[in-house]
């Protein structure tokens, strides 16, 4: 590019743009749903061209949380989603619900025994041991289970293929000699 000798870059115009300003972005849906409007089902993974904007006045640990608007395939009925960095989803806002997932309740469920296990720890120092040796001896069940396929990988490691590629071209010759005798 040619920059004339008498240019100055701080004569240009700064482009002045708000801060709620919408993009058009290509996603995918990130869940199922279902249109609240006429019921169709929207499967995790269909692709749409949607409006993104900043959320304002959200932030969680310094990121910014955006809002998506996408359309119906079938109603064109507006549907409307936001991030959720806190437990790493999104969060239906409206249009649609969300539908089931197992996924979810499984880590929710997963997290809750956890909690659970830390309270009663805490209140209990016999079950605090309990809970040691249980740890400990599924490690060590671990350990030999373990143990146990490297033995096995060890024992189909140790085939050795000279040998057999030897021992086969002795026996084809002595298939050979057999048919000229």
């Amino acid at each position: 590019k040619y920059y004339p000798p008498d240019f100055d870059p701080a004569k240009i115009p700064k482009l002045k743009l708000p801060k709620d300003r919408q993009y058009v972005v290509r996603l995918m849906a990130p869940f199922n749903m279902r249109c609240k409007t006429c019921g169709e089902y929207i499967y995790k993974g269909k692709k749409f061209n949607a409006r993104k904007e900043t959320v304002q006045n959200e932030v969680y640990l310094g990121l910014p949380i955006f809002r998506f608007y996408i359309k119906c395939t079938r109603c064109l009925a507006e549907i409307t989603f936001k991030t959720d960095p806190e437990n790493t989803d999104y969060t239906m806002e409206h249009g649609a619900t969300r539908n089931f997932q197992a996924e979810k309740l499984l880590e929710e469920e997963e997290k809750r025994m956890q909690k659970e296990r830390e309270e009663e720890e805490l209140n209990n120092p016999m079950k605090v041991l309990e809970n040691r040796t249980k740890d400990s001896k599924l490690e060590m069940e671990v350990l030999e289970n373990l143990q146990e396929l490297k033995e096995l990988n060890q024992r189909q490691a140790n085939v050795d293929f000279e040998a057999m590629l030897r021992q086969y071209k002795e026996y084809e010759e002595e298939q050979k000699r057999k048919e000229q005798e």
